[in-house]
């Protein structure tokens, strides 16, 4: 627990108030340091704002002319029998082309594998029932990286299926692009990846992330948002806790799922839903 202290001496017990007052301004210190880099930062800025996220796609993608129609940010596409996946962000363009666009600024979360199976759960929810292969829309895959994880020192990384005999293009509309953003350079992907990496809007180069940046950081109304939007974070991560542990103790097979609800401090309900699925 911790102490208020005045001229050195303890005083008591931070008050209910006090520690909520203590966990804003510890909020806001954070929310100070945040970049684009930062992927929950990244999807509240996204969030909804089609200029933002088509911006990004015209320069990383190379096209000046792209136009995104539709932008949603953690995006869940559920798999009944195996892995799900939650995308940071998923856009349409004009064209009907789908494209989901993560950041990650651990290594480990940009494998080549991660890429592949985000391009797989996408295609798999992309076709009504009957409806022909050919109408499988084009889809992209694109993650911006904090470190260069190809490690060639390139911008950019497009990654496409090809006839290995002669090098054509196999051409199915499937495509994956890592975006380098350690790199650095005067051209419109380094001037973007500058970007993605300062913590004040007043640094950026492009006014439209600019500006979105600055509402959530130094705006009364984007400071709450971010700020709620953090205490969310906090009681998901509480909650992801519990469930974790209510797992193991269902694997121990020991305790009731009363006393297991009780523990973990979640609803029986939930507890028994954890063992049907785990029983599944």
């Amino acid at each position: 627990m911790e102490i208020r202290k005045q001229r050195g001496k303890q005083v008591g017990r931070l008050t209910v108030t006090e520690q909520i007052d203590q966990k804003h301004q510890e909020d806001l210190q954070r929310l100070r340091g945040f970049r684009l880099l930062d992927d929950d930062f990244l999807t509240k800025c996204f969030e909804g704002d089609t200029a933002s996220i088509e911006l990004v796609l015209q320069i990383v993608l190379e096209k000046p002319d792209l136009k995104v129609l539709d932008v949603r940010t953690q995006v869940f596409v559920e798999n009944l029998l195996n892995r799900s996946v939650r995308l940071d962000i998923l856009a349409t363009d004009s064209t009907g082309a789908k494209l989901n666009v993560e950041v990650q600024r651990s290594d480990k979360g940009a494998g080549r594998k991660r890429a592949r199976y985000n391009s797989s759960m996408m295609d798999a929810n992309l076709l009504k029932k009957g409806e022909d292969f050919d109408k499988l829309p084009e889809t992209w895959v694109i993650f911006i990286t904090e470190n260069d994880v190809m490690g060639k020192g390139l911008p950019l990384y497009p990654i496409e299926r090809c006839f290995l005999g002669t090098g054509e293009r196999f051409e199915d509309g499937s495509h994956i692009l890592y975006v380098n953003g350690a790199y650095r350079g005067d051209t419109p992907i380094g001037k973007l990846m500058h970007d993605f990496s300062c913590t004040d809007a007043a640094d950026m180069y492009y006014g439209t992330l600019a500006d979105r940046v600055r509402f959530f950081k130094e705006s009364k109304e984007g400071i709450e948002i971010m700020c709620r939007a953090m205490e969310d974070m906090r009681n998901q991560t509480l909650k992801e806790g519990a469930i974790n542990s209510a797992k193991r103790m269902l694997a121990d097979g020991i305790l009731t799922l009363e006393k297991i609800a009780e523990y973990a401090g979640l609803p029986l309900d939930e507890v028994k839903k954890l063992k049907a699925e785990r029983t599944a």
